[in-house]
C-alpha cells in the first residue's frame, strides 16, 4: 500500500516522523476519527523536528503542539499560509478527543492533506535535495465505514503513543551541531523561495476549520447550528442576505451569528455585514443574536446589545455559555447601587475598592487592578466583590488563581469560611478535582490550570474549561507569574479579570499596568502602606541591621588568626577550587559560618518582638539564602537552644515533604513552630497576623520582594 508519505522512507534524517505519518494516512481505512488522532500526533512530532534542528526557535514553557506551533518565533520562519492549516489539524485532532461529534471522512482527508503541506515545507527548507510531490488523494483507501469510535479509546491511543516522548530541550541538546548547518540551509532556501502552499488546502481548511470550531463547542452543525440562512431586511436589492451560520438555542431563537471571512481577510472586515444580519434576525425573533467573525484562525466576539467593543476570543461560546450571555440582559442588576456585607469587608477603604471595581465594570471595563498593601485585606476585598457581582448576577464560574499552592489553599480556605454557599473546588486536591464541574469557584496555580484546559471533563465527557467557562479571573499577587510564561491563560479564557497586589511593577517587560490595560501608576483603586499606617489600620516596621567581616568581605587567608587558618586548611585541603581568598558571594550560598549562624540568633532571641509578657519570641519568619543555609539554621539554633525542644523551629522549603502542614501549624496562634526557616515558600501573600520578626537571612534586591 503506497502513501503520500513514503518518500520520507528515503531521508533518514525524517525517521522521527515518517512512520508517524505514513501510519496516519494507513489509519483512514480503521475511521476518520482514529485518521484525525494520528495526524495530529505525526504533525507534534514533524513540528518537534524542526525545534530540533532550527537554532532561531525558542522552545515555550509547555512543548505540548498548540504551545509549539503558536511560539511567535515558529510563526516567524514557517510559510505563513501554513498556520491556519496546522491549527485545523491541532482542532480537528481535539475534536476527536474531546466531543462525541463525528469526525467526517473528508475532514480527515483534509487534515492529512494539511499535513503533507507542512511536511513538504520541511522538505524544501530542510533537505539536500527536495523531492515531494503532490498530495494525490487517489491513492487513499476507497471510503470506508465512518464508524464512530469513543473519545476515550482516541485519548488513550494518544497517550500510548506520547507516552515514551522524550523532552524536547534533552533532543536539542543532541542536536547542537546539526542545528546551525540546517538553520542556514532554510535560510538559503528562502533567498530563492518558491513554495507556494496548496490552494485547495488553503481554501477548503477555511469552513471546515470552523466546522470544527462549532463542534467542539458542542454545536450540532445542521440542528442547533444552521448554515446559509436565508434573512430579510437587508439593504440590498433583493433585500435578503444568507448568515454562514446562525446559532439558536433550545427556544428556537438565535443565539449567535457566525460571518466568516477569507482566511486572508482581517475578520472585522465582515463586522459590518454580520451587524446588518444580526439586525435581521432581531426584527424577526424578538432578540439581539451575539456576533462572531472569523477568517478560520482568528475569531472576534461583538456584544452591541451591551456596548462593548469588539474583542477577540480564543473559541465560540457553548450554547449554555451563550444563552447565560442573553438572559443576563433581563436579570443583571445595576451596579450603581450595592450593598456591601460587613461580616466581610467593614472597613471605608475596603468598601471603596469594590465600589471602584464595580463602576469599572457598569462601564463596560474588563480588566482592573488593585494595588493595596500586604495586611489590608486585599482577599477579603475580593470575597467581598465576588459576594456583589455573584448576587447581581454579572458572574457564574470563577477562577482564582496564585502561583504557590499553600496561597490557593489559604485562598480557599477564606472563600470558603466566608461564603459558605459557594460551591468551590481546589484543583491541587486530587479529591477536590472529581468536582470541578459542579463548582462555582476553581482554585489553581497557573501551571495546574495549565494543564487542566485540556485534560478537565464535564461529567458526560465533554470539555469543561472552554474559553467562556469562567466569567471572572482573580490573580492574586499579580505583579508576579502573569508574563509571557502564562499570559495564553489570560488569551484563552474570555473572563474579566481582576489583579491584586501591594506591588505592581512597571518595567518594560513585566509591567503589571499593561497586562490591565491601564496607565503606568493609575490602578483601578490604590491604598498602600503610607496610608494604611496613617489611618491606624496597620503598623509600620523598624529595622534592625546586623554585619560581620566575613559577609561583607569574604574569607582573605592572610587577615585569619592561627587558629583560624587551621581550621580553614582542615576544611578546604581537599578542594582544589579554593584558594586562599572565598568572596562574600559564596559566604551563606555554599559556605556556612556557624559565628555569623549563632550571632543572628542570639540577636534575634535578644532583641526580637516578643508575646506573653515578654517571655516568648513572637512568630518569626528567617529567610534563608537557600535549602541548605536554611538547615544550617536550624541545625545550630538545635544545637545552642535545645532547651526550645524539637519543634519550637522549623526548616519550610520546597525540600521538606509535606510542608503544607508546616504552614498550616506555623499560621495558627498557638501552635509550633514559632520560627519558620523559609527558602522561597513563605515570601509572599501568606496571611499570618501574628507575624512579629522578619529576618532577611539573605540581600533582598527586589522592592516588590521586600
Amino acid at each position: 500500500m503506497f502513501t503520500n508519505f513514503d518518500f520520507l522512507k528515503s531521508k533518514p534524517q525524517y525517521n522521527s516522523f515518517a512512520e508517524s505519518a505514513i501510519e496516519a494516512e494507513k489509519s483512514l481505512i480503521i475511521s476518520p476519527a482514529t485518521c484525525a488522532i494520528l495526524t495530529r500526533r505525526a504533525l507534534e512530532l514533524a513540528v518537534k523536528w524542526v525545534y530540533s534542528f532550527d537554532e532561531e526557535l525558542t522552545v515555550p514553557y509547555q512543548d505540548n503542539l498548540s504551545s509549539l506551533i503558536h511560539e511567535p518565533t515558529f510563526r516567524q520562519i514557517i510559510e505563513p499560509k501554513l498556520f491556519p492549516l496546522l491549527k485545523y489539524i491541532t482542532k480537528l485532532g481535539n475534536t476527536a478527543v474531546h466531543t462525541n461529534a463525528m469526525v467526517k471522512r473528508d475532514e480527515a482527508v483534509l487534515a492529512l492533506r494539511n499535513l503533507h503541506e507542512f511536511i513538504r515545507w520541511i522538505d524544501y527548507c530542510y533537505s539536500e535535495e527536495y523531492t515531494c510531490k503532490d498530495f494525490d488523494e487517489s491513492i487513499l483507501v476507497d471510503k470506508g465505514e465512518e464508524k464512530r469510535v469513543r473519545p476515550k479509546e482516541l485519548q488513550d491511543l494518544y497517550d500510548r503513543l506520547s507516552a515514551k516522548d522524550r523532552r524536547l530541550e534533552e533532543i536539542r541538546k543532541e542536536n547542537e551541531g546539526l542545528r546551525r548547518v540546517l538553520t542556514d540551509k532554510r535560510i538559503s532556501a528562502y533567498e530563492h523561495y518558491d513554495f507556494v502552499v496548496d490552494e485547495i488546502s488553503e481554501e477548503a481548511t477555511l469552513k471546515k476549520y470552523i466546522d470544527i470550531e462549532l463542534k467542539l463547542a458542542g454545536w450540532n452543525i445542521g440542528v442547533d447550528c444552521r448554515e446559509e440562512v436565508e434573512v430579510y431586511g437587508m439593504p440590498n436589492a433583493s433585500g435578503t442576505g444568507y448568515v454562514d451560520y446562525v446559532l439558536y438555542g433550545d427556544n428556537g431563537k438565535p443565539l449567535a451569528v457566525v460571518e466568516a471571512k477569507k482566511a486572508s481577510v482581517d475578520p472585522i472586515v465582515g463586522s459590518q455585514q454580520a451587524k446588518l444580519y444580526a439586525d435581521c434576525l432581531e426584527n424577526e425573533y424578538g432578540q439581539r443574536p451575539i456576533i462572531f467573525t472569523t477568517n478560520g484562525f482568528e475569531i472576534f466576539l461583538t456584544d452591541d446589545y451591551e456596548g462593548y467593543p469588539t474583542r477577540r476570543v480564543f473559541g465560540i461560546y457553548t450554547k449554555d455559555e451563550l444563552q447565560l450571555l442573553v438572559d443576563r440582559r433581563k436579570i443583571k442588576k445595576p451596579l450603581r447601587k450595592i450593598d456591601i456585607n460587613d461580616d466581610i469587608t467593614d472597613r471605608t477603604y475596603q468598601k471603596v475598592a469594590i465600589t471602584e471595581v464595580c463602576e469599572a465594570i457598569e462601564n463596560r471595563q474588563r480588566k482592573m487592578l488593585l494595588v493595596m498593601a500586604t495586611g489590608s485585606g486585599k482577599t477579603r476585598t475580593a470575597i467581598s466583590i465576588v459576594d456583589v457581582l455573584t448576587r447581581h448576577n454579572y458572574i457564574k464560574n470563577i477562577l482564582f488563581l496564585a502561583d504557590r499552592v499553600t496561597l490557593v489553599r489559604q485562598a480557599k480556605n477564606n472563600f470558603s469560611k466566608l461564603l459558605p454557599n459557594l460551591s468551590l473546588c481546589n484543583l491541587l486536591d486530587r479529591r477536590e478535582k472529581e468536582e470541578a464541574s459542579q463548582s462555582r469557584m476553581i482554585f489553581s496555580t497557573y501551571p495546574t490550570m495549565m494543564n487542566a484546559i485540556d485534560e478537565t471533563k464535564t461529567d458526560d465527557g465533554r470539555k469543561l474549561f472552554t474559553p467562556g467557562h469562567f466569567d471572572l479571573i482573580i490573580i492574586d499577587e499579580s505583579h508576579r507569574s502573569i508574563y509571557k510564561k502564562y499570559q495564553d491563560i489570560f488569551s484563552y479564557f474570555d473572563a474579566m479579570l481582576i489583579g491584586l497586589t501591594a506591588t505592581p511593577k512597571d518595567d518594560i517587560d513585566r509591567n503589571t499596568y499593561s497586562v490591565f490595560e491601564l496607565e503606568n501608576g493609575v490602578p483601578t483603586y490604590a491604598y498602600e502602606l503610607e496610608r494604611a499606617v496613617e489611618e491606624g489600620y496597620l503598623v509600620d516596621y523598624t529595622t534592625l541591621e546586623y554585619k560581620t567581616k566575613i559577609m561583607e568581605e569574604g574569607i582573605h587567608y592572610d587577615d585569619l588568626t592561627d587558629e583560624e587558618k587551621e581550621e580553614f586548611e582542615a576544611t578546604f585541603e581537599d578542594d582544589e577550587k579554593v584558594d586562599d581568598k572565598i568572596e562574600k558571594n559564596a559566604i551563606n550560598e555554599w559556605l556556612f559560618n556557624a559565628n555569623t549562624i549563632d550571632m543572628v540568633i542570639e540577636n534575634l532571641l535578644d532583641q526580637g518582638l516578643k508575646i506573653e509578657g515578654g517571655d516568648k519570641l513572637g512568630k518569626t519568619i528567617i529567610f534563608a539564602n537557600n535549602t541548605l543555609h536554611a538547615k544550617a539554621i536550624v541545625e545550630r539554633f538545635s544545637k545552642r537552644h535545645p532547651e526550645y525542644g524539637s519543634h519550637f523551629i522549623k526548616q519550610i522549603d520546597y525540600s521538606i515533604n509535606y510542608a503544607d502542614t508546616l504552614i498550616d501549624d506555623f499560621s495558627t496562634k498557638d501552635r509550633m513552630p514559632q520560627v519558620a526557616v523559609s527558602v522561597d515558600m513563605l515570601d509572599t501573600g501568606i496571611d499570618i497576623p501574628e507575624i512579629l520578626n522578619l529576618v532577611f537571612f539573605k540581600k533582598v534586591r527586589s522592592k516588590s520582594k521586600f
